[in-house]
């Protein structure tokens, strides 16, 4: 097992159990880039750059699925295309 630290804001709220939903903890993208993210700036390696913290909610957002348009027909796709909102896909293991 291969051991990675990760620099997150220290109010996000801690990882949720694969499968369950989403709390915006950033782990995911802050491990590696989505394919979204790989089309939109041509890196293959994370950290996402969309990974996008927000004071108000006190949670991690992604900044492609917070631009403008995003309600339309094309973010709506992008947001399938990231599982948005289909819960927790990562099985990274989270030590405090």
């Amino acid at each position: 097992m291969r051991e990675i630290i990760l620099e997150l804001h220290r109010e996000a709220p801690a990882k949720p159990a694969e499968g369950q939903p989403c709390n915006g903890c950033g782990v995911c993208c802050a491990l590696e880039t989505c394919p979204l993210g790989r089309l939109r700036f041509l890196q293959r390696r994370g950290p996402c750059p969309a990974l996008t913290w927000s004071a108000d909610a006190q949670r991690y957002h992604c900044g492609l699925l917070l631009a403008p348009g995003a309600d339309s027909l094309l973010g709506r796709l992008c947001a399938r295309w990231i599982s948005a909102g289909s819960g927790c896909d990562c099985s990274a293991e989270v030590q405090s």
